[in-house]
């Protein structure tokens, strides 16, 4: 009987620890989970009721139900512009950001001098490049009297005065250059899936006699391929919400050549104060973003390689 009593004390006292453990979760993921219920959840639902509005601010909402969404995808023109300009910055800039990202962390995965010291040189420009500092020196680099036309200037003998951020064919590829350049993270990301791969593959295949671009396209690219989802999707998302550098370096122009989704929302927002209008192509957005996501999840099991289920 005494031993039963204490089985019951013990299973009562393992559900009683347990309980404190999951309060104490609880208790220290609170300011983050308050945060965002009150900052992105709240904020979320009400964006969504005042996208069924028209709202400028000042006076109250008025409804006006699926207006604003059928006047985006009817009238708005512009909409349609942003959206096209947006789509060819994202799946040029992401494609190149993550190829260069993958070179650089194949090559800092290799056993060198000073080798950290390097990868952090180049991780810097992530950690500094959507600063309104930098969108304010990539201005003047390209500029008329920048320093890229400086150095074309003094080695090539071109005489050239134009302004890269002003002319319409160009004005959007140096927004795609300042994406390729904030290459660090998804480079780090890149680094610690090197890491993750068994080095016994590589030996395998060079007994077998594989050259370094077998090795590379048959064990690292395979190996790596989750990771490669993961980065794809991150910078994918952050490709269609590009703002800061639109904004400071070209304002959307020439002739709104640059006007990427984000800031064309912004100025529908805050110039033209129709926060409702704004709103639904917030919601559209994610409805996009969405859609692309759930898409490159679908294609993935044809491309992307699990190893604990030994097959893509």
């Amino acid at each position: 009987m005494s031993s039963l009593t204490e089985k019951a004390k013990d299973l009562f006292s393992s559900k009683k620890i347990k309980e404190y453990d999951n309060l104490a979760g609880f208790i220290f993921i609170s300011p983050w989970l308050i945060g965002f219920i009150a900052f992105t959840i709240i904020p979320m639902i009400l964006s969504l009721g005042v996208s069924f509005t028209r709202y400028d601010v000042i006076s109250a909402p008025e409804w006006v139900g699926l207006k604003n969404y059928i006047d985006i995808f009817t009238v708005d023109s512009t909409f349609r512009s942003s959206i096209k300009i947006t789509f060819f910055y994202a799946f040029v800039s992401v494609p190149l950001r993550l190829a260069f990202a993958l070179f650089l962390a194949v090559l800092f995965n290799q056993k060198r001098k000073m080798v950290g010291l390097y990868r952090t040189l180049f991780y810097i420009p992530s950690v500094i490049g959507g600063s309104v500092a930098v969108a304010v020196m990539w201005r003047q680099l390209f500029g008329s009297s920048g320093a890229l036309n400086s150095l074309l200037n003094a080695f090539f003998g071109m005489d050239i005065a134009r302004s890269w951020i002003r002319h319409p064919q160009s004005a959007l590829w140096t927004l795609i250059f300042l994406a390729i350049w904030q290459f660090g993270s998804p480079m780090l990301i890149f680094l610690a899936g090197l890491k993750q791969i068994p080095g016994s593959l590589y030996e395998a295949a060079l007994i077998d006699g594989a050259n370094w671009w077998q090795k590379f396209f048959k064990i690292t690219i395979p190996m790596l391929s989750p990771v490669i989802l993961f980065n794809l999707i991150m910078q994918i998302i952050s490709g269609f919400m590009m703002f800061t550098q639109a904004y400071i370096i070209t304002e959307g122009g020439p002739f709104d050549q640059t006007l990427v989704y984000v800031l064309y929302l912004f100025r529908r927002a805050f110039s033209f104060y129709e926060m409702g209008y704004a709103s639904a192509l917030a919601w559209i957005l994610l409805v996009i973003v969405a859609i692309i996501t759930v898409i490159i999840f679908k294609t993935a099991p044809h491309w992307v390689y699990y190893e604990s289920k030994g097959e893509f």
